[in-house]
């Protein structure tokens, strides 16, 4: 038995191909384009409103869904555990195992790319856009790229 397990989760865009993001630290949502943010060249993530970095930017969707799948996962490696439990138990043994019925999967819902009341701007500084909200780019957001705080954003 292979101790690695992979499961994937397909993460949506918007129609305009950025993703949601959330940061960790201040509860801030943001929308980066998957090339730029996957781009070698970009060490760190920067939330635009606190400017730190965070270790995770999943939304609550996404990791509710990456634990219900776990979860189903789980019970089934458990079921048939005790499935083959019970087929060895039935040979000439005084205790006999009954697995029972299979449990219920929990529902895992596809997410959907929400929050669509972000504005695309550009970042001067490493030539590359991000959504933020209107009021970040009124006051001044910092560059999810680099870190720098721009005051002027297109």
């Amino acid at each position: 038995m292979d101790d690695e397990i992979q499961m994937s989760i397909s993460i949506p865009t918007d129609d305009e191909g950025y993703i949601l993001l959330k940061c960790e630290h201040c509860g801030t949502f943001f929308k980066g384009n998957p090339s730029d943010l996957q781009d070698d060249g970009v060490l760190h993530i920067f939330c635009p409103s606190c400017g730190l970095i965070s270790d995770s930017y999943l939304t609550d969707d996404v990791v509710e869904l990456a634990l219900k799948m776990a979860k189903n996962y789980a019970y089934d490696m458990i079921y048939d555990a005790f499935r083959d439990l019970e087929r060895h138990s039935k040979k000439n043994s005084l205790v006999k195992l009954k697995a029972g019925k299979k449990p219920a999967h929990e529902s895992e819902d596809p997410i959907r790319s929400g929050i669509e009341a972000l504005e695309v701007c550009t970042f001067p500084c490493c030539r590359r856009t991000a959504k933020i909200k209107p009021l970040l780019k009124m006051t001044g957001a910092y560059c999810p790229f680099c870190g720098v705080k721009n005051y002027e954003i297109e």
